[in-house]
């Protein structure tokens, strides 16, 4: 008889965003007449930018014509918008990034799952609390941990906890952990990483030959130009990082899917017998073994963001979701709750009133506010106390809301 992959029975409860769509959708049904405002998952509202619609149109009408048609596409991206992203995301900012160490892909949550493809099962894996879940999860799923605690945290895993004592950024461990994972603008806290604090980073990866995985999803909500958008920003990082990047949050492409991934080429980690290998060959032959490329028409897309008009528009769409992060702090903050993030980031990490629990205070703004936000919890043990609130969504949705919220506390 066939059998599973057993690991994935340690998965606690499901994953968090489905867990809040059962609630939701419990809700639904005994109060179907209720004005529903959702500010849980950071999914994007606003329309996408005219350029990129208008570069995809002409994409398909490409497809309808036999000289210009397009069937399997490079795997690793096609060379315009990997140098279009290798000038405009990297070597603008004064970082050496070549458009050969950038792979085009789907999007950045499968590729955070799926770089452990290429490393091995007896890593020492760091991750904050709270968390991305993907970054857990997927490691549950390859097998790297052990059973989850009553506080849902996983055997084998060194949990940095990121908390307001320590202004939410991800402390270096006093022990040696080979991968660890970033993310800054942090989600789900909306804190920032500084230039010095990415450099004490890079500093201790170099000291231990630890490969730093680095979400720079939200890196585009960065408004203060003292913070690094890039990792590769700090010197040395080519030597012990990976970074992810997103169309979706920036451009809105979270049902278009376009993300990409970098892999300098002198990064390297060791093999069984000791010796030094390229990830860049291990990435690219992974992604050419099991992955087809992102369709042409969507490339075209993406390749749009970085044209003039692009441009305008997206920094405009920025603004956009920033203005409501705002909205939800300014008025969050008058109502008397504890709030951090939504500055340089689209979210807005809530402390929780009274002592509520991250799931009760969840539970209250879905039941009296009929507002939907994402338990702290869910991120992490530390993320208990707390609770995200995003900022996509329609203006007069994020200000219909903080009147429900603010009118109940």
């Amino acid at each position: 008889m066939a059998t599973i992959n057993d690991n994935y029975l340690k998965l606690k409860a499901g994953y968090l965003f489905p867990e809040i769509a059962r609630r939701v959708n419990e809700f639904a049904k005994t109060h179907p007449d209720a004005p529903m405002i959702r500010l849980g998952i950071g999914d994007v509202t606003e329309p996408l930018p005219e350029a990129c619609r208008t570069a995809m149109i002409r994409a398909v009408e490409d497809m309808g014509d036999r000289s210009k048609f397009k069937g399997y596409g490079p795997e690793q991206g096609y060379e315009w918008l990997r140098e279009a992203i290798a000038r405009h995301d990297f070597q603008a900012r004064g970082c050496n990034i070549d458009a050969s160490e950038i792979f085009v892909s789907d999007g950045s949550k499968c590729d955070c799952g799926n770089i452990l493809d290429i490393f091995g099962d007896n890593n020492t894996i760091a991750v904050t609390d709270p968390v991305y879940p993907v970054y857990v999860d997927t490691n549950v799923m390859a097998g790297h941990t052990g059973e989850a605690n009553d506080k849902g945290e996983y055997e084998g895993l060194v949990y940095l906890p990121i908390t307001a004592a320590n202004d939410f950024t991800a402390q270096i461990p006093t022990q040696k952990v080979d991968l660890v994972y970033l993310c800054f603008p942090n989600n789900p806290t909306g804190a920032v990483a500084t230039k010095e604090h990415l450099t004490a980073w890079v500093d201790y990866a170099k000291a231990h030959g630890s490969i730093i995985f680095f979400d720079a999803a939200y890196e585009a909500y960065i408004t203060d130009p003292t913070l690094p958008h890039s990792i590769y920003e700090i010197e040395g990082a080519r030597d012990c990082a990976i970074e992810f990047r997103s169309f979706s949050k920036n451009a809105g492409f979270t049902g278009t899917r376009c993300a990409l991934t970098v892999v300098p080429k002198t990064l390297t980690a060791k093999a069984a017998d000791g010796s030094d290998v390229e990830l860049w060959k291990l990435w690219n032959r992974r992604q050419s073994t099991k992955f087809n490329g992102v369709s042409y028409i969507v490339q075209r897309g993406a390749e749009a963001v970085y044209s003039s008009e692009g441009q305008a528009q997206i920094e405009a769409l920025i603004g956009f979701y920033l203005e409501n992060a705002k909205i939800i702090r300014e008025q969050l903050t008058a109502a008397g709750l504890k709030v951090y993030g939504g500055v340089n980031a689209p979210y807005v990490w809530v402390q929780t009133p009274n002592g509520l629990s991250s799931w009760d205070f969840f539970d209250k703004l879905l039941h009296n506010c009929n507002v939907v936000g994402t338990p702290g919890s869910g991120f992490g043990a530390a993320g208990e106390g707390y609770f995200r609130i995003s900022a996509f969504n329609s203006r007069a949705n994020v200000e219909e809301a903080m009147k429900r919220i603010t009118e109940t506390f």
